[in-house]
């Protein structure tokens, strides 16, 4: 069988051995949950309880804050002890509402449907909407927003993101392995919306029982079908995945849609089974904690709002100090100053090390391999975009294209001379985003 993959990309140590044959557990949290306002891309919720308040679990705590947008529930009941700055994962501080956990977890009443067929397209939409799913692959774009394109008889492609290429993490392939049905069923949900639309679920060849397991859920469905991915990161970046299944191309200027492709995170399909099938909104989901400073690497069905430092526990803390401590994974993640961060519709995990080679390593003078062009996805010159971004010459950065980074960070880990590659192109990157933004 081929497998497909896309034109580039870097084959990282994968380290899932740690956790992969974990089965997911349920998590309680502690006395105090925390919950960020931004939690997605697009306007922070608004909060739309007050300090005093009585809230359940399941209930809304702050209002969508405009299109692009989504709300946030809480993932317990308790009382709302007020509104305070809290730590994200990147480092701001943000307004989180902070409830204080009556360990009761009382649950506001859902509204579950018989069948799918009971549901306008409109309808799908607005439950989806109105349960605040969001892409939980790290983007957090509002899922509703993407489920409606300008013109949906163009849409031919729903591909799921099963490929799960950043190192270390293995939520989704225990969700593929434990919750198939739930998988297909929210698929399912979108199919509808598009009837030109075919599903593809996308898995890389080191996950054999996942693609098993898969095949088997979608015997049946003459609409979805399993693709088997070559393993290579970053395999599941929106634009790779668009590239190796279809053989379209999608650049800065476009969305997905305009390619035909809509791509949704395997959390995701089961939070649109959660949001349309039983009416239950976001407020919890599958997380991974991992790495070699970890004593016991776990995967968890843990709620928004609690923090890392339980998580952390539960797992039997740390073998010894790490020195370094990520959100998410080695290529992508935000490393961690301390561990009282909260859990998001976003966050997947916590992978934790012994050592920091990254912090040891000694920067030495550019020689001019290649390796950083070989690897990177966008078929761009990283070697060339970061000496433009060390000299603050935005106008060659973006008439190179710098804009068409896809931050995977293949570049900086290709490097032979350690140089901080990836660092120096989004900071760049960001700073020209940000001056357009200004002009408008």
């Amino acid at each position: 069988m081929k497998l497909l993959t896309f034109q580039g990309g870097v084959h990282p140590y994968d380290g899932k051995e740690l956790s992969k044959d974990q089965p997911i557990k349920e998590l309680k949290p502690g006395k105090e949950l925390a919950f960020l306002v931004s939690q997605h891309i697009g306007a922070p919720a608004k909060p739309c309880v007050e300090k005093g308040d009585r809230v359940l679990a399941g209930q809304k705590i702050a209002e969508a804050g405009g299109f692009v947008s989504a709300p946030i529930f809480s993932s317990v009941s308790g009382t709302v002890k007020g509104i305070e700055k809290r730590k994200n994962a990147p480092g701001g501080m943000v307004d989180a509402i902070i409830v204080e956990n009556d360990e009761q977890y009382e649950t506001v009443e859902f509204s579950p449907i018989n069948s799918l067929d009971d549901l306008s397209n409109e309808e799908i939409v607005g439950r989806i909407k109105d349960a605040g799913v969001v892409g939980m692959g790290g983007a957090g774009f509002p899922t509703h927003v993407k489920l409606s394109p300008k013109d949906p008889s163009k849409i031919d492609y729903i591909l799921v993101n099963g490929a799960e290429c950043e190192p270390y993490l293995t939520s989704d392939y225990r969700s593929m392995i434990e919750m198939p049905e739930k998988i297909v069923q929210g698929l399912r949900c979108i199919l509808k919306l598009f009837d030109s639309a075919k599903g593809v679920i996308a898995i890389e060849n080191n996950k054999p029982e996942a693609i098993r397991i898969m095949q088997e859920a979608v015997k049946g469905e003459s609409r979805m079908s399993v693709a088997v991915m070559q393993t290579k990161y970053p395999e599941g970046a929106e634009r790779c995945l668009i590239s190796a299944i279809t053989g379209r191309e999608v650049n800065s200027k476009m969305l997905p849609a305009d390619a035909g492709c809509i791509v949704d995170n395997i959390s995701t399909l089961i939070a649109v089974n959660d949001a349309v099938m039983l009416g239950k909104p976001l407020y919890h989901r599958v997380f991974t904690i991992t790495g070699e400073a970890i004593a016991n690497p776990s995967n968890f069905d843990v709620l928004v709002g609690q923090s890392y430092s339980e998580i952390v526990a539960a797992a039997g803390g740390f073998k010894s100090q790490p020195e370094k401590i990520i959100s998410g994974g080695p290529m992508m993640g935000f490393a961690q100053s301390d561990l009282t961060v909260p859990v998001t519709k976003t966050s997947g995990a916590i992978t934790a090390f012994l050592t920091d080679p990254v912090s040891k390593t000694q920067e030495s003078a550019c020689i001019n391999c290649g390796r950083c062009v070989s690897g990177c996805p966008a078929r761009l010159m990283p070697c060339k975009l970061s000496d433009y971004a060390e000299h603050g010459d935005a106008e060659r950065f973006e008439a190179e294209f710098g804009l068409e980074c896809v931050n995977c960070g293949s570049c900086s880990f290709q490097c032979p001379a350690k140089r901080p590659l990836a660092a120096n192109i989004n900071t760049m990157r960001q700073t020209v985003l940000a001056n357009k933004r200004k002009k408008k």
